[in-house]
């Protein structure tokens, strides 16, 4: 029988069946046909959803691909300018930019060089690019000799001593061209002191997209390969949160708010929808979460080896943490993401 004969059969199957199910209790009906799923559908993402963050490094004509995250690179400013240039032709309106110091130190002193890989690149993206947002990473552990995120006392972060240094890296990335300064840090206090320094020197409208629910995660792996920024001793437990707490990133953010921030980040986001959903139920500011290094290289890894559909995966994983209640995703999938987006209409 044709097709058309098959529909029939199926449509007096359920006729005959009608007294077992009633008709007017079929969800299915809004799942029927692709042009009704879309129609119907609840939550979309675009390429305006998404952050996409990159890696810059000295020199010129630089692209190195990272070994742990395929088809993320650490690159020059000429070549972070080429990708800004590429990434606001497809709609994705901002980059937030990481990297990797010439020189480090005790304190950081690279993470506030005017010269440095971060700043130049800010500059030239501003110049190249005037309307893409331009967000600034201010923690220390990429540019410290002991990759800690502070002011190291024996084997001890001083948060206090650290508030200063921050001050000194989110002034000068504002002074680079850079929109929003997001601290990653996890140090008490240091959206005030952030949020002072800002303003005075001149810099009120600067936004503070604060890390304030960031656990201290084993996602995390591949981006300290990637930013050279993992530990020489211990690890960040003591300043990062406990991924076991959920409460305790209500507090965090609320702290946050109080203290001036304007965006709140919730990091790592996959194993983290329930915090994302429970911040976004308690404030009614921007929700930013972060699809970090290791959900990403986790995807690749099982693409390569054909154990999933990659594209599928990584949109259905996507939507989930806007439907958790996230306005943005910082997410190294951006670009696919969006031609995939773009070839499914």
């Amino acid at each position: 029988m044709g097709r058309r004969g098959d529909k029939e059969s199926c449509a007096l199957s359920i006729l005959m069946n009608e007294s077992k199910f009633p008709q007017k209790l079929r969800p299915r009906r809004m799942r029927i046909s692709p042009a009704v799923r879309s129609m119907v559908r609840e939550t979309e993402i675009t390429a305006k959803d998404f952050i996409y963050p990159i890696f810059v490094v000295a020199g010129k004509n630089v692209s190195e691909e990272i070994p742990s995250m395929p088809n993320c690179y650490r690159i020059s400013v000429d070549n972070a300018v080429k990708l800004a240039k590429e990434l606001w032709a497809l709609g994705i309106p901002a980059v937030e930019v990481f990297g990797l110091p010439e020189y480090k130190d005790e304190i950081g002193s690279s993470a506030w060089d005017m010269k440095s890989p971060v700043q130049c690149a800010m500059a030239a993206i501003k110049q190249a690019v005037p309307e893409m947002v331009i967000v600034g990473d201010v923690c220390l552990c990429q540019y410290t000799s002991h990759g800690h995120c502070g002011k190291l006392c024996g084997h001890y972060v001083d948060n206090d001593a650290t508030l200063e240094l921050l001050q000194k890296v989110a002034v000068s990335q504002a002074k680079a061209g850079a929109d929003i300064i997001a601290p990653s840090d996890m140090m008490d206090g240091r959206v005030a002191a952030i949020r002072q320094a800002l303003d005075d020197e001149g810099y009120i409208n600067t936004s503070i997209m604060s890390y304030a629910v960031k656990y201290a995660s084993a996602y995390y792996g591949p981006f300290r390969d990637a930013a050279d920024s993992a530990p020489s001793f211990g690890d960040r437990r003591s300043y990062q949160m406990d991924p076991a707490n959920a409460r305790e990133a209500i507090k965090e953010v609320d702290l946050d708010l109080d203290e001036g921030a304007d965006m709140i980040i919730v990091k790592p986001a996959l194993s983290y929808l329930d915090i994302v959903r429970r911040v976004r139920e308690h404030i009614n500011l921007p929700l930013i979460t972060y699809n970090v290094s290791g959900e990403y290289a986790m995807v690749k890894a099982a693409a390569k080896n054909g154990w999933i559909d990659e594209k599928r995966i990584v949109l259905e994983t996507l939507t989930s943490m806007k439907r958790a209640g996230a306005d943005s995703i910082i997410t190294y999938h951006a670009i696919d993401a969006v031609k995939w987006l773009r070839e499914s209409k």
